[in-house]
């Protein structure tokens, strides 16, 4: 078997998650809490002092919120808002506003094309034919609700789902279509992947077959099977071409046996290949020449009429 990188799915870039200030939040409250506490307590002994720190305690809180309360998202980037626990709205992109405490953001979806490779390893054909097939597939996020909501890790699921399409597509497929009708295979993976994750707002738009891997010994067979039917192809080609040959003369005399002249002019043709072939010496049968009558072709009656005078 020809050794080949093992791997089964390989998703390039993770769904980003955001990440959780609550307990920085939370500190600057507790110690902002402390300080509205501390001022009032001073209030009394200190005067301005201790309220100058309690008003400043409550700035504080005040501007934790505020800031807390703004988001930015990317342009290719959905933020899917929680409210209480459930679902509110999707944002982004751009700036968008929280309400403090009861909002917050649950996960953030790319929405741009992604390119997943995933692949299916000594998985029998349906002709008993042990394979190794790598492909991979275009997909994306159309519905970023459906993707945050309906399936726990949609990326995981997108490659789990894409790896069984393949391995059905092989298992459902002799050899030979699979090799020589590789984008029906491909467009039957598509159709059966998207079927699953339309239900997750994702679509996959394309999946390409890279890599089969099979068998040495089979590699042999096939190449021998390609070889003999090349030679095949070969002889019945040079077949319809002796056929073809072999009508076009049987056209060609019925036109020499219907015209003298034409049977002439194609014996003429003849010896003048001949002569162009540089040839010392020339065999010509006796009836051709009685038919062309030789004398006057060959310049022979000329001399005889030399010799008469």
């Amino acid at each position: 078997m020809v050794k080949r990188r093992q791997y089964s799915a390989h998703i390039p870039e993770k769904t980003k998650k955001p990440r959780d200030w609550t307990g920085v939040k939370v500190l600057l409250v507790v110690y902002c809490a402390f300080q509205i506490a501390a001022g009032l307590a001073m209030a009394e002994e200190f005067g301005e002092i201790g309220r100058y720190l309690a008003s400043s305690g409550v700035v504080m809180i005040v501007l934790v919120l505020i800031v807390s309360s703004i988001k930015k998202a990317d342009e290719w980037e959905r933020a899917i808002v929680l409210r209480l626990g459930k679902f509110h709205s999707v944002r982004g992109p751009g700036l968008f506003f929280l309400f403090p405490i009861v909002d917050r953001i649950g996960s953030v979806i790319d929405i741009r094309i992604r390119i997943m490779d995933f692949s299916a390893q000594n998985i029998l054909t349906a002709d008993s034919v042990t394979v190794n097939v790598d492909a991979f597939a275009f997909w994306l996020v159309w519905d970023p609700q459906k993707a945050a909501l309906e399936v726990e890790d949609y990326e995981e699921a997108v490659a789990l789902a894409s790896k069984a399409g393949l391995r059905n597509a092989v298992c459902g497929n002799t050899l030979s279509v699979f090799l020589e009708e590789g984008d029906l295979i491909e467009k039957q993976i598509q159709a059966e992947v998207d079927k699953q994750t339309t239900d997750w707002g994702i679509t996959v738009q394309y999946v390409e077959i890279h890599d089969i891997q099979i068998p040495e010994a089979l590699q042999e067979s096939l190449a021998r099977l390609a070889k003999a039917e090349r030679e095949k192809k070969s002889r019945v080609l040079l077949a319809e071409a002796e056929i073809e040959i072999a009508k076009r003369l049987e056209e060609a005399v019925a036109v020499y046996a219907t015209s003298e002249p034409a049977l002439k002019l194609k014996i003429l043709s003849i010896l003048n290949e001949g002569l162009k072939a540089g040839n010392s010496m020339m065999l010509v049968p006796s009836s051709i020449t009685e038919e062309l009558k030789s004398g006057g072709i060959f310049g022979l009656e000329a001399l005889n009429e030399l010799r008469k005078q």
